[in-house]
Formats: C-alpha cells, structure tokens, sequence
C-alpha cells in the first residue's frame, strides 16, 4: 500500500521527495492541505476502530469458544485491522508536521502497517471462501471448516502478508531534508520512483483486482445459491451485499488514484503541475477513505451476525451496563430475540 504519509513532504514541506521533476522548473509545490483534515479524519478511525475491533476480540475470546474457521478468521482480521488502526496515531501528527518520532518508530509502524494492510485484505477473502464452503458445499465443509484448519490458514496469511509487504520493509527509515524529516517506505536514490510504481502496481494486483475477484465469485455463488434454499432470509442476502458493495467503494477509488500515480512515476502519463496536485490530494482523500474499511469491518462482518449479537448479549447481561435502564431495555429485547429462535441463518449457513 501506498503510505501517503510518507508524502508528508505534501502536507508540512512544500516539495515532494519522490526524486522526480514534474515540472521543469524543480520540484511540485503540494500545499498543506492534507494537514487540514487527515489529522481529524485518522483520529476518528482510530477511536472507532479501536473500540469496535476491541469489542470483536472481547466478545470472541469471552463470549464462546472458537470451534470453526469462522471465529478463527474473525479473531484473526480484527487483530490485523488492530494492527492498522495502532498507526493511525503516529499518522495523525505526521500529516500535520514532520516526522518526530524516530528512526525505529518509523520502521515500525511502516511495518505493522503494511503487514495489517496486507493480512486484512487477506482474511476478507478467507472469510469468502470460509462462507463459500459453508453455503455452497455444506457438505464438504463439515470436514474442511474446522478449527485446525483455521489455524493453518490463518498462519498461512500472516506468512504471506509478511513475505508481500517486501521490498518495502527493506528500505524503512527516515531521511533529512533540512529541517523536514520524512518516513519513507522507499530507496532514497535514483530508483526511488521506480520502487514506488511497482509496490503501487503490487497492492493493485494483490490489494484489490486478485481480492475482488475471489471475493466477487464467492459471493456471487453465495448469492445463487441463498436463492433457492427456502429457509434463507432476504436479511443474509442483504448481508452478503453490503459485503461486497462496502470491499469494492473503500478499496476502488485509492486504487484508481495509485494507478494513475504509478503511471505518472514512470512517465508513462505526462502531467503538468496542477493535475499532479490534484492526483497527490485524490491520493489522500481516498486513502482516509480505505482507512474506513478497517472500522467498518466489525460492523460488516459481525455485528450484523445474529451469533454474535447473541453472545453480546450473554456478556452485556454479566456487566454493570445491565444495571443502566436504556441498555437493560435494549440488552433484554436482543437477547430474547435471538434465543427466541433455535437456529439462524448464519448458523445453518456459517455464517459470523
């Protein structure tokens, strides 16, 4: 993934150190806007995300035992999501001054955040394949959609996050331009610029085009066949959409807006001063809101999840919240709600 924050030569300096001249006068003035509303923007997805993927570990860890790939794969994204959201911090202040945190620091949350980009994208489309195989071969899933091989699989993708979170993880560190200090993910020479074009062709391969398409046949298997099970509910359906709708608008634009990036690294689209301006903002804007996906996916993928709201419930009626009459109110009426009924649809289709 592109971190725009290592572009914070765009929002406290105003040159951009990509090692590039696009225009033939020097260096592109970037301005400060990115300073204005990144700050505010990442504080907020740090405070959501942290309470709703807390809130996803605690109810897992507290509220059932994990007996399936599901609950393996939801424990596992919203420690990768986690992982992503702890960076947001340090990427607050680095969009409205230079970086002052330290050579390690820098390396380290670099680090975690292209490992969590990476690993989040990943268990989304474990989980499609985990709901896959419960809907479409219930059958066989019975034997694959275990605990054991959740675990398996979950290695699997912090492995592989790990091993395409390179060459970035090779060249984290910090770089002085007189007064500016600046985290950068990339070699600071002459191959600067095609590093940088090739990791953003990367996360558009395995950020988004390959993720979409496992994501976008399973779903749509998914889809056909809810269709002709009777018992299914217009509300799994639903689900299965927002899923798929909520994935495709976080991640598209940023894409879109990298590609055209990369295309301007190597030449290959010839911009002046002021599209170039308009592309590094496009960047920003849509960064924030790929950021969004990591706070959207507790609600997503499991508070919509009648299991989970049930075992909510059952830890909500052991807190002092039971004690406030509002959430005594609301805390009665969604347990009685889901042990009114013996089975669901998550759960007969594997749902979260």
């Amino acid at each position: 993934m592109e971190i725009i924050l290592n572009t914070t030569e765009s929002s406290t300096s105003t040159e951009e150190y990509d090692y590039s001249e696009i225009a033939s006068s020097g260096p592109c003035d970037y301005g400060v806007h990115a300073s204005h509303f990144l700050p505010v923007l990442y504080s907020l997805f740090f405070v959501v995300g942290f309470l709703g993927n807390m809130l996803v570990l605690w109810v897992i860890l507290r509220g059932a035992q994990m007996k399936s790939m599901t609950d393996v794969s939801l424990l596992n994204l919203a420690i990768a999501d986690l992982l992503l959201v702890f960076t947001l911090p340090f990427l607050a202040h680095y969009a409205r001054d230079t970086w002052v945190f330290g050579n390690a620091m820098c390396g380290l949350v670099l680090s975690v955040y292209y490992i969590g980009f990476y690993s989040g994208i990943f268990f989304i489309v474990l989980m499609s394949i985990d709901r896959y195989l419960a809907i479409v071969h219930s059958v066989f899933a019975l034997r694959i959609r275990t605990k054991a091989y959740g675990i398996v699989a979950s290695m699997v993708i912090w492995i592989l996050a790990i091993i395409v979170s390179f060459p970035e993880l090779l060249f984290l560190g910090v770089e002085n331009y007189g007064a500016e200090k600046v985290c950068s993910a990339y070699p600071k020479n002459e191959t600067h610029n095609a590093t940088r074009s090739v990791a953003l062709y990367k996360m558009n391969i395995l950020g988004l085009l390959i993720p979409l398409i496992i994501v976008g046949y399973c779903y749509l298997m998914v889809l056909w066949r809810l269709r002709t099970l009777r018992t299914a509910k217009k509300l799994a359906i639903r689900l299965v959409i927002v899923v798929m709708v909520v994935f495709f608008c976080c991640w598209t634009p940023y894409n879109i807006a990298a590609f055209l990036k990369a295309l301007e690294l190597n030449r290959s689209l010839s911009l002046g001063c002021e599209r170039s301006k308009k592309i590094q903002l496009m960047l920003q804007v849509t960064e924030a809101i790929a950021y969004f996906h990591s706070c959207l996916n507790p609600f997503i993928y499991v508070f919509v999840g009648e299991k989970f709201r049930r075992q909510l419930s059952r830890l909500l009626l052991q807190t002092p919240c039971i004690h406030v009459q509002c959430m005594k109110s609301y805390i009665t009426r969604a347990a009685s709600s889901v042990y009114s009924q013996s089975t669901s649809v998550d759960e007969r289709f594997g749902g979260v």
